[in-house]
């Protein structure tokens, strides 16, 4: 009897091991984000939709940039050669064609072919200004949310800090752990969340703006060429 009894407790002992060892309990990023309350939760919300306002911005402008720096790279030539013969409407139908912002500037000089040279200069570079504030359209708003982003995910810091002391406060500083987990939770997610956001933001502000200094470029460089052509000896 007392070896059967031996027999029995053996073979419950792992039985009861196995049903006392903690089960490993998995976290989503979703759910890590929203673990910090409904502040936490508002301001991660709020990160989000600047996150996705400014990878919208981004894409759009870059394709909106690469579209504007597609250029025949015989364009000039082309254009050279309908001036000296005197084909002023056959280059606008050349530049109206090409349809991008080196092809307005050159447009906008031959309309103004026949005048000084100073105020054909002049007109190539107001049109240049509009073609620069077209192409920089929204990019200004990536800067101010790369700014923003990590200056809202710290004020979720201060916030959930703020929330922590507040619990300890209360509970005259017996306050456990499970207890102060919003808190630090709301502290150390937004602020995750706000640079995540601003180094996006930042970095693609920065690539919109070589981009976009590329395409300056190539308009100047342009504008040069078609004064040049019409600085030349008849």
């Amino acid at each position: 009897m007392l070896t059967l009894l031996l027999q029995e407790g053996a073979e419950t002992l792992p039985s009861l091991a196995a049903e006392e060892e903690p089960v490993e309990k998995t976290l989503s990023l979703f759910d890590l984000l929203m673990s910090g309350g409904l502040p936490g939760q508002i301001i991660i919300v709020v990160l989000f939709v600047l996150l996705f306002v400014a990878i919208y911005i981004y894409f759009e402008r870059l394709f909106a940039i690469k579209a504007a720096s597609n250029m025949d790279s015989n364009f000039m030539n082309q254009i050279k050669d309908h001036i000296a013969n005197g084909n002023l409407e056959s280059a606008k139908v050349l530049c109206a064609q090409q349809n991008s912002p080196v092809s307005r500037l050159t447009a906008k000089g031959i309309s103004r072919i026949g005048s000084p040279l100073e105020d054909i200069n002049t007109a190539i570079e107001n049109s240049g200004r509009l073609e620069v504030y077209r192409l920089e359209k929204n990019v200004s708003v990536l800067a101010t949310i790369a700014g923003a982003g990590p200056m809202i995910g710290f004020l979720g810091t201060v916030i959930g800090m703020v929330l922590a002391f507040h619990q300890l406060a209360t509970s005259s500083g017996q306050a456990e752990m499970g207890n102060l987990a919003e808190g630090i939770y709301t502290a150390m997610t937004t602020t995750v969340a706000g640079l995540i956001v601003g180094i996006v933001a930042y970095m693609g502000y920065n690539h919109l703006v070589v981009r976009t200094d590329k395409v300056v470029h190539q308009m100047e460089a342009t504008a040069v060429d078609f004064l040049d052509l019409l600085n030349e000896p008849a």
